[in-house]
């Protein structure tokens, strides 16, 4: 089967968190399973910075073939995108879409209609809403557009979770959606550092408002006085001045002795902050999926998660808690992870991701969607 990918940016760019793990994880592991796999995207690296990537032609990235084709301005508007997107999609027995609010959406959407190609759009996460949401008018004209534009008999909804199936669906009701979650990939060997008397905390992500971290912060502030010691790493970055929003918060709270900002992390320094986390804490207002948890499990860290995130097994398979995210909640489960058999709870977290999170699993249930789409 030919599968062309469609996005609006790709590995290896770090800018845009999960997703391009995701998609990438997704992409391999479809060749594993016996798929021609080409990717349509561009150069993107994040508002005002591209991939210094050749962009005039296919290039080979593990056993991929990636057109990376040059970003103009804002994240993802290409001109050589569009010029030679109809050929991409001609090529493709099925057309697999990322996001919604991107360049690529209209014109992908109109081609998979013109020819006939049926389309898997995962929006990742985009159509879900939360009380910081913004665009709101803006996003809807989009919808409009994107209703407009989609062969009903032809395009199916791929999500991640039963809420942001339940979101989509109620933006797009005329559109099959079906439930896939993302995969994780397991490290063949997990290192993990001796115990120490300090609770070691972790957040790992984008640093956004959407993902709760001044929650945590404030969660943080409830703790300060505790006996027993604690320090939170905050590793990722974010775009515009939300970082120094909240190292500015850090200041406030007085918590300058307690909170460290690592930056963005990646290859041996984030398995190394795996390996010296006691605790993943995930308070995001709204998940699709959350990656990061699927890969902290992977490392045997134990993960207190937002109830804004669809990590309830969290608790079903003893790895985990998933809680309301406001401070007192998330402060109260800091407190009560200490009492728990944290190694032990990694364990099991790993045992929960090879069972049902490996990407040969998730790339067999997405080669069956695939199968079942109507061909031409």
């Amino acid at each position: 089967m030919k599968i062309l990918h469609v996005s609006p940016s790709f590995y290896p760019t770090r800018a845009y968190g999960g997703t391009i793990r995701s998609s990438y994880g997704l992409c391999h592991g479809l060749t594993q399973v016996g798929c021609e796999v080409r990717v349509l995207t561009t150069d993107s690296d994040g508002i005002g910075r591209n991939l210094q990537v050749a962009n005039d032609r296919d290039v080979a990235v593990d056993g991929l073939q990636v057109r990376y084709c040059h970003k103009l301005f804002r994240n993802s508007v290409s001109a050589d995108l569009l010029r030679v997107l109809g050929e991409y999609v001609a090529w493709a027995d099925v057309v697999h879409l990322i996001a919604v609010y991107s360049f690529p959406t209209f014109p992908t959407l109109a081609y998979c209609r013109r020819l006939r190609k049926p389309l898997v759009w995962s929006p990742r996460g985009s159509l879900q809403r939360w009380d910081g949401s913004t665009r709101g008018a803006t996003k809807v004209v989009w919808e409009r557009v994107c209703r407009m534009l989609a062969a009903k008999d032809r395009v199916v909804l791929h999500t991640t979770s039963e809420e942001e199936a339940r979101q989509s669906q109620a933006r797009f009701r005329d559109l099959r959606t079906v439930i896939v979650h993302n995969g994780v990939e397991l490290p063949e060997r997990v290192r993990r550092s001796g115990p120490t008397a300090e609770l070691r905390i972790t957040y790992l992500g984008r640093l956004h408002p959407i993902k709760g971290i001044e929650n945590l912060l404030d969660a943080c502030k409830l703790m300060e006085g505790d006996a027993d010691p604690w320090h939170l790493k905050i590793a990722g970055s974010g775009e515009g001045d939300y970082p120094e929003v909240l190292k500015s918060k850090v200041e406030k709270l007085g918590l300058q002795a307690h909170v460290e900002f690592t930056g963005e992390i990646f290859g041996d320094a984030k398995e190394d902050l795996f390996a010296d986390s006691d605790v993943l804490v995930a308070p995001s207002y709204v998940e699709n999926f959350g990656m990061v948890i699927a890969e902290a499990l992977a490392h045997e860290v134990p993960v207190i998660a937002g109830r804004g995130t669809p990590w309830q097994g969290l608790e079903a398979n003893g790895c985990g808690l998933w809680v309301e995210n406001d401070a007192p909640s998330l402060a109260a489960t800091i407190r009560r992870m200490r009492t728990l058999p944290l190694r032990d709870m990694g364990r099991q977290g790993r045992c929960w991701m090879q069972r049902e999170f490996s990407w040969e699993a998730v790339s067999r249930e997405m080669l069956a969607l695939f199968d079942g789409l109507p061909w031409e």
